[in-house]
């Protein structure tokens, strides 16, 4: 089946790119730019990948972004997801990434985008592998930070086509950035956003009604407000579910409890994505599995999941 699953093309909607950052690509990042670290080497990095919460992880998370310094760095991280693509037969991929990590320890943003977008350029001349770029807010921030952030890629905005918002879910409800995604929706960019995660179904209908989002990022919880699933289900409004991640940050305690397939027969576009893969176990094709694995997913609906992802895109 794994083999089955992984020639299927299908597109990855929500994935962030430093959380795309392997631990071997870790340490020889850590090595070319001099930086200490307090793993003693790979196993002990991976061993530390035990989370029970959003934050527990994301903590780990900023750690290990730390490593990354130059537009080289940028470049080989999103390169090296690039090829994991390549070799699932992701055929298009718009994935996230997080200026404010790097700005706020004095990374230039422009060394940011200057690496990750020479690399998806690559990527489709040399790979095969269509991408659009995606930029977040970290939500645990203030607004006006955000703002700051939008007033930084305005000049590269060539370089990406939406704005997203992620990071800490839980009391960052998505009316805090309301006149952000308004200017940014004003300067032409579409909307995403993490809801639904941690967060209550209130914060899926503050990001449709208040951010005018085109798609949910996770959405899970939206199962437990009928109203909403089924607006969701009516308008088909696109869910980026991240299995893996929501077992490994205890969402759900096992997959066999998993709602994406449930959903996916109540007629939602629920799509499979690996959200952060280095630190969660799986790309897109292992969360595919795990589906199989765990749910009992048909090859009939991993086609209709994969179809969704292809019809889910920003960008055609």
């Amino acid at each position: 089946m794994y083999e089955w699953l992984n020639a299927l093309p299908k597109a990855e909607l929500h994935m962030h790119l430093e959380g795309s950052l392997e631990p071997e690509l870790l340490f020889r990042l850590a090595e070319r730019n001099r930086i200490g670290l307090p793993w003693e080497n790979v196993d002990a990095l991976r061993s530390a990948y035990a989370f029970n919460n959003l934050q527990a992880f994301l903590d780990l998370y900023y750690q290990g972004a730390d490593v990354l310094r130059t537009e080289q760095d940028f470049y080989d991280l999103t390169w090296a997801y690039l090829q994991k693509c390549k070799a699932q037969n992701v055929v298009h991929t718009e994935p996230f990434f997080d200026p404010q990590t790097h700005t706020d320890r004095g990374i230039p943003f422009e060394v940011v985008v200057r690496g990750i977008s020479q690399a998806l350029k690559d990527g489709e001349r040399q790979l095969g592998v269509k991408s659009a770029l995606i930029l977040s807010f970290l939500r645990h921030l203030s607004e006006d930070q955000a703002q700051a952030t939008l007033d930084q890629a305005l000049p590269y905005r060539d370089t990406f086509v939406a704005v997203g918002l992620d990071s800490s879910e839980k009391g960052h409800p998505p009316s805090k950035f309301k006149r952000v995604f308004d200017r940014a929706r004003s300067e032409g960019f579409f909307a995403v956003a993490h809801a639904g995660e941690e967060g209550p179904p209130e914060y899926i209908w503050e990001a449709l009604d208040l951010l005018k989002i085109q798609r949910i990022d996770h959405g899970v919880r939206a199962i437990e407000d009928e109203r909403l699933m089924q607006r969701i289900i009516d308008e088909q409004i696109p869910l980026t579910v991240c299995p893996l991640s929501n077992i490994k940050l205890c969402v759900f305690d096992h997959m066999a409890k998993h709602n994406i397939l449930d959903m996916l027969e109540r007629g939602v576009k629920v799509t499979v994505n690996s959200d952060d893969p280095a630190y969660f176990g799986g790309y897109v094709t292992e969360n595919f599995e795990a589906l199989h694995t765990h749910l009992g997913m048909t090859q009939q609906q991993a086609q209709r999941l994969a179809q969704n992802s292809l019809d889910a895109r920003l960008v055609k």
